[in-house]
């Protein structure tokens, strides 16, 4: 499927992976729709971007602004094409540790706001015959000490995409998890400033499992799986290991360096408080 003149709606658009791909998109001729909390940096993202960009600020827990905002785009373009839920926050540090009410949001955010989106946007998917996308993450099927919560939105998530895409069989509407590992964005450059405990984490996985990504890296492979409507989508490639033997991944020898570094990062995090 070419791009050229589909209208595509980007939540978490305003920066990272979102603002990033949302370029891309705009270079291949798409009307690209980013929403997002913070209308700053919409404002910045949109002017950085050379093509055609709208932008609207969305909160995608309020499932009745997701409603409204997706009836004024459909107002405005006369269709959608490919929603892409991607709008997520993350909480890093052990779960009596974190801070009241940080482990729902992370929920409420990555899994409750991807289902608002794609539920409000369905009705004119389902008329045009197009795509939802997910950000599903490496954490989806790859647990580690500390992130709890965003572990358990990025597998609910996957089982959310999984579950979306049997449903919709021969309805012509296409539903695609997209598996970024640790990359550039804020998200991860943040927590390795700030937070001891997650830069003890990344160095304690082997290999390419702790190392980090350049947005700039992966932007082109999450464009290819908007545009061919992909079912699935991983990278840094080394991550597919990790989807193969996921079965495996919580057992004794897998999760050997993750139970050593777990009381060093309940240390640490302890001293964050």
């Amino acid at each position: 499927m070419t791009l050229t003149g589909k209208v595509i709606l980007i939540t978490g658009g305003a920066g990272g992976l979102g603002s990033a791909s949302a370029a891309m998109c705009a270079e291949r001729g798409a009307d690209v729709v980013l929403l997002d909390r913070d209308e700053e940096a919409l404002a910045r993202a949109a002017e950085a971007i050379r093509g055609r960009v709208d932008t609207y600020v969305l909160d995608v827990t309020d499932a009745a602004a997701c409603a409204k905002v997706t009836a004024q785009i459909v107002a405005k373009y006369g269709r959608v094409d490919i929603v892409w839920a991607n709008a997520g926050v993350s909480v890093f540090g052990p779960v009596d540790l974190l801070p009241d009410g940080a482990w729902k949001r992370v929920l409420d955010v990555n899994l409750v706001g991807a289902h608002n989106i794609v539920r409000a946007a369905l009705p004119e998917l389902l008329r045009s015959r197009g795509y939802i996308a997910m950000t599903c993450s490496w954490a989806s099927f790859a647990h580690q000490p500390g992130h709890s919560a965003y572990s358990a939105a990025k597998a609910g998530l996957e089982a959310f995409a999984n579950s979306l895409r049997l449903e919709l069989s021969g309805t012509g509407v296409d539903v695609g998890s997209l598996h970024p590992g640790w990359i550039d964005t804020t998200m991860v450059t943040g927590k390795l400033k700030g937070q001891p405990a997650f830069a003890a984490l990344l160095d304690a996985l082997p290999g390419p499992f702790g190392s980090v990504a350049t947005t700039a890296s992966i932007t082109p492979h999450l464009v290819d799986a908007l545009e061919r409507r992909a079912a699935r989508m991983i990278y840094p490639r080394v991550g597919w290991a990790l989807l193969f033997t996921r079965s495996a991944l919580q057992t004794s020898l897998f999760t050997r360096r993750s139970r050593a570094i777990a009381p060093k990062i309940r240390r640490l995090s302890a001293l964050e408080r």
